[in-house]
């Protein structure tokens, strides 16, 4: 195949098609017709010697080629936005940018108000937007629609930029006056009544099962291996709402440790040590390859280090 007649926008069309597995929304994303995508999709066809793309009762499914292709056309592209894109100063005081950033609860409540202050300070008239994990997919922070994602994550795309942000241990919240205060340990722990604070990854939400020892976290699963488990009353995903109904109620909120120190002056909260050993979590900030070299978004990322250097 000579590379010379090939036209690379083509190139682009079958990046887009295999993301989105569907030529109406392939077209709507290139901001072309359904017809001038579905002749692109021919074309390719005709050049590649394979369907691509097979229609199946569970819709457009890519072939065993196109897998092939994938990795290997989104890459080429990435360098190539990368390379062409214009190395412009940023000028944080005067930029009206909106930031967008998907966080989850924790990342939010730990983070964002510090963050907040560093950029009313240096960059007043900036926006940032902040989205939760049901918002938001691993698409959105591939295309770039969001600036970035902080979360902990289990498994990533190789293709996403991800950098550390910090450590964190666990503590268990309580009431000032809660009696379990009198004889903390962990026979009284386990007897006592608690709040599961979770929500991480993307994707909408799902009711919980107190049996489902693995979908219940961190905790839990450290219970588990003493063969114990903890008396769940209620369950949310806001850490807000738990650090509010420990205080509100003899329940025990276990939660991060930057979350927990966030009510440290407040007298109502007692904040305790867990009575077991409980495995620290990393919060991580990851990135699309398309944003890597944006100076306004190096820019932000330094922000969020520097904030993260403050808390830790």
């Amino acid at each position: 195949m000579n590379i010379n007649k090939i036209d690379l926008n083509l190139l682009v069309y079958l990046d887009t098609l295999l993301r989105e597995c569907n030529v109406t929304k392939a077209a709507n994303q290139l901001s072309i017709t359904q017809p001038a995508m579905s002749n692109g999709l021919k074309r390719l066809r005709n050049l590649l010697n394979d369907p691509l793309l097979v229609r199946t009762s569970e819709g457009m499914v890519p072939t065993e080629r196109a897998l092939e292709l994938q990795p290997v056309i989104r890459g080429v592209l990435m360098t190539l936005e990368e390379t062409l894109a214009p190395n412009r100063d940023f000028e944080p005081q005067s930029s009206k940018r909106v930031f967008r950033m998907m966080a989850s609860d924790y990342a939010a409540s730990t983070l964002a108000p510090r963050l907040l202050s560093k950029l009313h300070e240096e960059a007043p008239d900036t926006t940032l937007d902040i989205l939760t994990p049901s918002d938001v997919t691993f698409h959105d922070v591939e295309n770039g629609k969001v600036d970035m994602a902080l979360n902990r994550f289990e498994k990533l795309p190789q293709s996403f930029h991800h950098k550390r942000i910090w450590k964190d241990s666990f503590s268990c919240l309580v009431k000032s006056d809660n009696p379990i205060l009198n004889n903390f340990n962990l026979e009284s722990y386990l007897h006592a009544r608690h709040i599961w604070v979770s929500k991480t990854g993307f994707g909408v939400g799902v009711g919980m099962d107190p049996e489902d020892v693995q979908k219940l976290g961190w905790v839990d699963e450290a219970l588990a291996h003493f063969g114990k488990h903890r008396n769940i009353a209620t369950f949310t995903r806001n850490y807000h709402v738990a650090i509010h109904l420990a205080k509100e109620q003899n329940l025990i909120a276990t939660l991060p440790s930057k979350a927990a120190k966030i009510y440290k002056d407040d007298p109502g909260l007692t904040i305790l040590e867990p009575p077991f050993p409980i495995a620290p979590f990393e919060l991580d900030m990851i990135w699309s390859p398309l944003l890597h070299r944006d100076v306004s978004h190096v820019w932000l990322r330094q922000k969020i280090a520097e904030v993260a250097d403050e808390l830790a």
